[in-house]
């Protein structure tokens, strides 16, 4: 069984939601995540606030924010298990985050380290 990480992108990052609407995102969050980990499929996940936010560039210039010059930006992720790419997929289908115009879950297989030898 592989792990991929379920990649939260927000391309509606910038518009700014009522305490109430991302209550109600969070929990539908915490429904779908519960679902996965009821198949014993959940390893691990977190939000990515974007307070304290930095972008370090290859110059060494450090900015401010995770937004740069693109208008998606990276919510969060979590890692699950899966036997297929397509399962994972299956997954990311149910992610509340695309509920918002434009907002996607990126699907990728996590490297480890034995994988690679």
């Amino acid at each position: 069984m592989k792990e991929f990480a379920l990649i939260f992108r927000h391309e509606d990052g910038h518009k700014v939601a009522s305490p109430e609407q991302i209550q109600i995102w969070m929990k539908q969050t915490m429904d779908w995540i519960s679902t996965i980990a009821a198949k014993n499929k959940f390893v691990d996940g977190a939000g990515l606030p974007f307070d304290d936010a930095r972008v370090v560039h290859a110059d060494n210039t450090v900015t401010n924010g995770a937004f740069g010059k693109v208008k998606e930006t990276i919510g969060g992720y979590i890692i699950v298990k899966a036997d297929t790419v397509d399962e994972a997929v299956e997954f990311a289908k149910g992610c509340p985050v695309l509920q918002g115009e434009g907002n996607s879950v990126e699907v990728r297989t996590i490297a480890k380290r034995h994988d690679a030898e």
